[in-house]
């Protein structure tokens, strides 16, 4: 059987070898949404480097802004936006971006609790929304479905006034173009079951 590491990546090819076969050939971009304008209908995004869907590397910088397509019928699911760039658990820091200063801020935190091999169907997690933010207890519950982890990490009180959504994943997100700023087609990759039938 195969796994759905290669359903990912095959995933993210297809489209790939759709769009460069086509005679006039477009761009792709992909990356993680950390902000979206419903009204202005505006979607920007940080490039991942690599497009590795099991190892992505959230670092391009400046922050790319792009426009709905204008037909509704290529637009996929609106996308969620979110700070956090990278969980690091071996190091015990976490990266968000930092939208007052547009560059990202690299933060060491205090591991609390750890579980590691949660699935997306596992009780701990399903039905429950994260992260789940305790300013009391000055702690931060994350769930990386990518990595299969649940952790709950201390954070210095200086950063419990950035908004909730600071420590959340933004959606991952497939952008066609041919004109910079203006999307054909819009894929939300993180709200796309390519295994349902």
């Amino acid at each position: 059987m195969l796994k759905k590491g290669f359903w990912l990546n095959l995933l993210v090819a297809l489209p790939l070898v759709f769009l460069f076969g086509c005679a006039e050939s477009g761009k792709v971009d992909q990356g993680r949404v950390v902000a979206f304008d419903t009204d202005k209908k505006l979607v920007t995004l940080i490039r991942d480097k690599k497009i590795d869907t099991l190892n992505p590397d959230y670092s391009y910088l400046p922050p790319l802004t792009y426009a709905l397509p204008v037909d509704p019928q290529e637009i996929g699911p609106l996308p969620k936006a979110g700070g956090r760039m990278k969980l690091d658990v071996e190091k015990n820091q976490i990266v968000i971006f930092d939208s007052k200063t547009q560059n990202f801020k690299t933060i060491d935190f205090k591991p609390v609790d750890k579980k590691t091999g949660v699935e997306r169907g596992d009780l701990l997690v399903k039905g429950k929304k994260f992260p789940v933010v305790d300013k009391a207890k000055k702690t931060v519950t994350i769930y990386s479905s990518r990595q299969k982890i649940l952790e709950t990490i201390g954070l210095p009180e200086e950063y419990f006034t950035l908004p909730d959504s600071t420590w959340d994943a933004g959606d991952e997100v497939r952008i066609y173009y041919k004109e910079e700023g203006k999307s054909l087609r819009f894929m939300n990759i993180t709200q796309t079951d390519i295994f349902k039938k």
